[in-house]
């Protein structure tokens, strides 16, 4: 992609504005508290401190809209604190610029690094440092600047108590996250109707997988539906895909697959219910209509064999998925569980065990969180790193803005460092994008608000009003566009220091071309000191091979060594599989926008080779939804498979690596013995799938 339409499509994606659903609830909490903020210290302290304890509130309470799992509670005292400390040791040394600078780099070289912790923490810290290069000009002694950051504090502490008194949709994004994954399997139910092998695609059960790590308190008060389900859908995932797979159930054609196209529709329907019923806490309505079919006692007559096995199994999950989401002691009239044994079917037998009493997955506090935390950020201390590349870049980038701010005669030149921290992310599209949508969003809410100040001659109260006004727009808005909720921020900001009497001199010129010179700043420092995503694609996709190759061999293992279909080493194998290939399309995405040569993997290899991938992986799935139970006779040639596989991955991994393109000999005769020592049909077929699917890979890759 030439430089010229990279930039095009970045401003493109900065100013769009998208239809999300708002959470006017959760605005006015945070407007409220803002609100009792400014009018406590108006009343007692004055505009200065009045505009100090607002910016605490204010950060507060944006970091309880993020998309974490941990406590809002815990999330707003995190950001007040952590601004109430930057504000003070700021002011300490603010009169000295040297040390000022000093700290200033040492505080967005911190706050770069902690990207790696996640996006919650990077942008807290970033904003911080943002709100803190504001903050240190008003105070006017050491004492007030303690009085100052008490006051920010005070903030943070004010939107932590709101969102335990007034709490709004408690456990609402863990909901939205189970939820999310069972409307996913619903509509892969769906999809593997018209299309047999239709792709899944992964991130909605490992975000519902996250959504479930609690900490010690939340444990305590979890609703009792957001337990068990994430597991069962796991398993219901290869059971939906083995019964829809000709190669290894019904013939493509004729009563069996019109029978199994009726299971699936079944089972997205239940699916679909009790995804709703999760994200609104409301009981299971389940749908007669597919309870009928999932009932029906013709299965038996009609499919055979594996697939009769997996309509079992899925008949007895979809039950067992509707008992934890609303655990109940008698069937309610006209609703009868999905999986209800009927005559001469061992339903019971099909369950997986240990499905019903799952222990919570855990996430440590906050104070255990601090080691973690370090440790993390010390590991991306390495050369190559692109989160180190952020941390020196932003650094370096917003230390030049302050210091252009003091030589330019604009004043309140913090203007443009605060830009330029506020829109540098560790990847090209969203530096890009956000500093467009930066400079829009500013040119608009700094007119504005500067024409009410200057027009209206508003008093400090009515100031005050305008900016908790203001606030809100930002809350409501926020999700839906990173231009329009930088309308409200500017426009906050100047109605906030307003109130103070700072910057009210200071013209829409001066603080648009300062918001203009940090972000190009940003923008500069990235075309100057990039970390593109496109010459670690081959790397990506070499992990995800490997992942991939050790849970084939895990799974094939586990058919010479039966432990059952809750084998954990099969679980963890999976899990590193679907991190490799999350880690692999995220950097596929930002790779496509970047304005660099492809460096030999193009975009057709790419997209090739991941395909070949996923078909690689539903293969090893379709042997995992068939896992021989504990105590089952063993098959000895599957360790030979195993081994075959791990062995031919490693190397296949070394040579995408290396820009080769792999050979799978060994692989190959190691399947064609298989066949010699192998009668069961599924086994058979899976093996050639796995190795179809490493020559298509090969293929894409000799392409390249």
């Amino acid at each position: 992609m030439s430089w010229l339409r990279a930039l095009r499509e970045t401003a493109r994606s900065g100013l769009t504005v998208e239809r999300r659903r708002l959470a006017p609830a959760a605005a006015a909490r945070g407007a409220l508290g803002l609100a009792l903020v400014i009018g406590f210290s108006l009343a007692l302290f004055g505009p200065a401190v009045a505009a100090s304890s607002a910016f605490g509130a204010f950060q507060a309470a944006i970091a309880t809209f993020q998309r974490s799992w941990r406590p809002r509670p815990t999330l707003a005292l995190a950001s007040g604190g952590s601004l109430a400390v930057s504000t003070f040791l700021g002011y300490l040394v603010g009169s000295r610029a040297a040390l000022f600078l000093a700290l200033l780099l040492l505080w967005t070289f911190l706050s770069g690094l902690a990207w790696a912790v996640g996006p919650t923490a990077g942008l807290i810290a970033s904003s911080n440092v943002a709100i803190m290069l504001v903050t240190v000009t008003l105070p006017t002694s050491v004492a007030t600047a303690a009085g100052h950051a008490a006051m920010i504090f005070a903030g943070g502490v004010v939107q932590a108590a709101l969102v335990v008194l007034l709490p709004v949709r408690p456990w609402g994004a863990q909901r939205d996250a189970l939820a999310d994954a069972l409307a996913a399997e619903a509509d892969y139910a769906r999809r593997l109707r018209h299309d047999p092998v239709a792709p899944f695609d992964p991130v909605p059960l490992m975000t519902a997988r996250s959504a479930a790590a609690v900490t010690p308190r939340q444990a305590r008060r979890r609703p009792a539906e957001l337990h068990g389900p994430r597991r069962l859908a796991e398993r219901i995932r290869p059971v939906l895909a083995s019964l829809a797979d000709p190669a290894v159930g019904a013939p493509a054609e004729g009563p069996q697959r019109d029978r199994v196209r009726e299971l699936l529709a079944a089972a997205a329907e239940v699916l679909d219910a009790v995804a709703h019923a999760i994200r609104h806490g409301r009981p299971v309505r389940l749908p007669p209509a597919a309870v009928a079919a999932l009932r029906t006692p013709d299965t038996g007559t009609v499919l055979s064999g594996r697939s009769h096995r997996a309509a079992l199994r899925l008949a007895a999950l979809l039950g067992d998925v509707v008992e934890a989401v609303e655990p109940r002691t008698e069937t309610e009239p006209g609703e009868p569980r999905p999986g209800e044994p009927r005559p001469g079917e061992a339903a019971p037998g099909e369950r997986e065990p240990g499905d019903a009493g799952l222990v919570a997955r855990s996430r440590p506090g906050l104070l255990r969180l601090a080691p973690l935390v370090v440790a993390k950020a010390r590991a991306e201390v390495r050369p190559g790193s692109p989160v180190l590349r952020h941390a020196l870049r932003v650094s370096a980038v917003t230390a030049a803005g302050y210091l252009l701010g003091l030589v330019l005669p604009f004043g309140h030149g913090y203007w443009a460092p605060m830009t330029s921290v506020m829109v540098m992310r560790p990847d090209f599209s969203q530096t890009y994008a956000r500093s467009v949508a930066r400079f829009g969003g500013t040119l608009v809410g700094v007119a504005l608000a500067t024409a009410v100040v200057r027009a209206a001659h508003p008093g400090t109260y009515l100031l005050a009003g305008l900016a908790v006004l203001s606030a809100f727009g930002m809350y409501l808005l926020m999700r839906t566009g990173y231009a329009v909720s930088q309308v409200c921020v500017a426009a906050y900001v100047v109605l906030l220091l307003g109130m103070e009497g700072s910057g009210v001199t200071q013209t829409v010129r001066d603080r648009v071309l300062l918001t203009l010179l940090g972000g190009l700043l940003a923008m500069l420092a990235y075309a100057v000191y990039p970390a593109w995503e496109t010459p670690r694609l081959r790397g990506r996709l070499a992990d995800w091979l490997t992942t991939s190759g050790q849970y084939a061999a895990t799974v094939a293992a586990r058919y010479a060594d039966p432990a059952g279909p809750g084998s954990p080493d099969v679980r963890e194998a999976l899990l590193a599989a679907r991190a490799a290939r999350v880690a692999w399309q995220d950097a596929l995405g930002r790779a496509g926008h970047e304005p660099v040569r492809h460096r030999g993997l193009s975009h057709a290899a790419a997209e090739g080779a991941g395909h070949a991938l996923a078909e690689f992986g539903r293969a090893a799935m379709l042997l995992e939804a068939h896992l021989p139970e504990r105590g089952a006779p063993p098959l000895p040639a599957a360790e030979g498979l195993a081994e075959a596989l791990r062995e031919a991955t490693e190397r296949g991994a070394k040579a995408v690596r290396e820009r080769r393109v792999p050979a799978w000999d060994d692989l190959r005769a190691t399947v064609a013995a298989w066949d010699t020592e192998v009668t069961d049909p599924l086994l058979r077929k899976a093996a050639h799938l796995l190795l179809a699917a490493l020559d298509e890979l090969a293929a894409a890759l000799a392409d390249a």
